[in-house]
């Protein structure tokens, strides 16, 4: 007799049958897990996205509302000054606006500060290389005086570029408020402290003098940006407590050295 290979046939069909659905299935709920990722992780792309515009927004809006206060406040200090000297003037407007760069027109009885305004916000990201986001805009204020009139003030938006060799000018005057605190009184020589601000004669700083009042001393420098595109006069201010002691400075710019 021939051995009866039809129940092993049928068998094999139903185990392979078995097999099959079993890989669809696990196939079917694979893609529906790798579909649920999928959608999963498009969906935090596009909230992430709206979110950080919406934060973006803000930090631009609020750096807008903070100009806007600092033109106001400014312009009434102008007018409650009480002065009608130049660089009392300016120092009034570095005051309450610390712009790194400030002009002024005579003819016009006009003043321009240049000054970039920065915010922060929370950049959302799903994969690493989200944190804190610093967004930048770039403004020219200008103050203007007419006889019998109050000062008025406009606030003008520029390219970043405008604003740029002013921030250049602001780094370096507090790397220059540190390097002039931390010397000591004997050194306080316009040899000295223009040693101390450009050691490798970059002529980024031009001392152009120093004077001893009493317990003050005060060092006039011409402060330039890279190629000198852009300078500015500063008057640094320091006390002198002995002869050999140090004392922390201040700075202000002014109109001329």
């Amino acid at each position: 007799m021939r051995p009866d290979r039809t129940g092993g046939a049928v068998v094999t069909r139903r185990a392979n049958g078995l097999v099959t659905t079993g890989c669809l299935t696990i196939l079917i709920a694979l893609i529906v897990v790798l579909g649920i990722v999928v959608s999963w992780l498009w969906y935090r792309h596009w909230h992430d996205g709206n979110v950080n515009r919406e934060r973006e927004e803000k930090a631009f809006a609020s750096i807008g509302k903070q100009a806007r206060a600092t033109a106001h406040d400014t312009a009434r200090a102008l007018g409650t000054s009480g002065t009608t000297d130049a660089d009392a003037l300016t120092g009034v407007i570095w005051q309450h606006s610390e712009a790194p760069v400030i002009t002024y027109d005579a003819s016009r009885r006009e003043f321009t500060a240049t000054a970039a305004r920065s915010a922060r916000y929370d950049n959302r990201l799903l994969l690493p290389g989200g944190g804190h986001v610093e967004v930048t805009r770039c403004f020219v204020f200008t103050y203007t005086y007419r006889p019998g009139q109050a000062w008025t003030s406009r606030i003008s938006e520029r390219d970043d570029d405008v604003c740029r060799p002013g921030t250049e000018i602001g780094h370096m005057v507090r790397l220059a408020l540190t390097r002039i605190s931390s010397m000591y009184a004997e050194d306080l020589t316009r040899a000295g402290v223009q040693d101390a601000l450009d050691p490798t004669g970059r002529r980024s700083f031009d001392v152009k003098n120093v004077v001893r009042e009493g317990d003050t001393m005060t060092v006039s420098v011409l402060v330039s940006s890279s190629g000198a595109a852009v300078d500015q006069c500063y008057r640094f201010t320091r006390p002198v407590p002995g002869d050999d002691g140090q004392g922390s400075a201040t700075a202000v710019p002014t109109l001329s050295c």
